[in-house]
């Protein structure tokens, strides 16, 4: 059997890839090994499927931490408009929530899924499902996969678009990183990205918090000299192993790659109220105590932040919540505060690569054209998506990069195939 393009993997920038080459007219065939495509877009979102992001292409870019200027030159090509406009091409109808991400109106991962299933099924592409490859073998003219079963597919054009290691239950298993490294490509260390964090810190370990949701809070990950490697202010939450929630994802990746470098533990310092300034709040607390001294210290304090964490403060500095304002001193106060705008903590680890939402590491980009995602070692042979050494954040933008690059290794993919046939 043999045909122009060959795609292995039906996630996302597989599905793109697919219907990239088809376009193109020319005998496309998708392996998947799974019993369904596009599994990981069916729970991205949350089920809802968070298509792309409206941001312009700048921050889209600035939210890919993980050598994100790379797909500089692919969004010349196929950006995240070009990605709204393909859908909506399609019939569906897209919407915007907050920080520019982009929902079908329905709600459903499923619509997503399925206008790109019967968009390849239209374009006459061949798919086959519980599909494992085996092995893939590069020739000077065409390619061989060798699938589980023992088939030989011959083809002109390889995609490899099995996605990383994150997520495995929709078979990102790593498969593709051997056949890369046996065209001659370089993989880098595999970390886990947009991943919880732990710590071995008493307060965790003794459940103190466990449970505890903050809204909006700013959470920062220190260097080895105490500054700031980045911020991120959104919700988190304290764990039986460590913290997690959004603003935990987003920093993850830092504290992951200074781990790498290692140290065996990383300071975070969270501000619980970052909205206010630390002398204006003791102020305000000092007024209050001053106006309703017989008020225990507790009552003075209700409100500001969740009970939990305020009696966990204020167990931490000695103070009895039931005491009477007029008998705490200013420089208790001054402490109380300190710690809420700057709650220092140490983090040792992450959950493992197979719980974490995203790979970092992959396919070295040094070794693959940006605006062809070809291989600079092999003919032939494409990568697209999460095997490539490109991560970002949740919120889109992962799967930005994936159709981008799926769309531009299926056209480039398809024009060599052409090329190879003398069309």
């Amino acid at each position: 059997m043999s045909y122009d393009v060959v795609v292995i993997g039906g996630g996302p920038s597989g599905l793109m890839a697919s219907i990239a080459a088809a376009e193109n007219r020319v005998k496309t065939l998708l392996l998947e090994k799974g019993q369904k495509l596009g599994k990981k877009l069916a729970i991205s979102g949350g089920g809802r499927c968070n298509v792309t992001n409206r941001l312009p292409e700048d921050e889209v870019i600035k939210h890919i931490p993980g050598n994100g200027k790379f797909l500089y030159s692919p969004f010349s090509e196929f950006n995240n408009y070009d990605i709204i406009h393909f859908f909506e091409k399609m019939g569906v109808a897209l919407k915007e929530e907050d920080h520019g991400r982009m929902f079908p109106v329905s709600n459903s991962a499923k619509t997503v899924v399925n206008a790109l299933i019967s968009k390849l099924n239209e374009l006459g592409a061949e798919v086959r499902m519980n599909t494992p490859v085996k092995a893939v073998h590069y020739n000077t003219d065409e390619h061989t996969i060798i699938l589980e079963n023992g088939t030989k597919i011959l083809t002109k054009s390889i995609i490899i678009a099995v996605g990383g290691k994150a997520v495995p239950h929709t078979g990102s298993t790593g498969d593709g990183y051997a056949w890369a490294k046996k065209a001659g490509h370089t993989v880098t260390d595999l970390y886990p990205t947009e991943v919880a964090l732990t710590s071995r810190e008493k307060f965790i370990q003794h459940k103190n918090l466990q449970g505890l949701s903050l809204r909006d809070v700013a959470l920062s990950v220190l260097n080895q000299k105490n500054k700031p490697i980045v911020t991120h202010q959104m919700d988190m939450i304290f764990t039986h192993f460590g913290i997690s929630g959004p603003a935990v994802l987003r920093c993850s990746q830092f504290v992951v790659k200074e781990l790498m470098k290692g140290r065996e533990e990383v300071p975070m310092v969270l501000d619980v109220l970052p909205g206010n300034q630390e002398k204006q709040m003791v102020q305000s607390i000092l007024k209050s105590m001053e106006t309703s001294p017989k008020k225990s210290i507790k009552n003075i304090l209700k409100g500001i932040v969740p009970e939990r964490l305020l009696d966990y403060v204020l167990k931490s500095h000695d103070i009895d919540g039931e005491q009477k304002a007029a008998a705490v001193s200013k420089e208790m106060i001054h402490n109380v505060v300190h710690q809420l705008k700057h709650f220092f903590f140490a983090v040792h680890g992450s959950l493992p690569l197979d719980k974490a939402f995203v790979t970092g590491g992959g396919i070295s980009i040094k070794e693959v054209v940006p605006k062809t995602l070809q291989s600079k070692h092999m003919h032939g042979l494409y990568f697209c998506g999460e095997i490539l050494d490109i991560h970002g954040y949740t919120g889109g933008y992962n799967i930005t990069s994936a159709l981008v690059t799926g769309r531009l290794a299926g056209i480039n993919a398809a024009k060599e195939s052409l090329q190879e046939t003398g069309i």
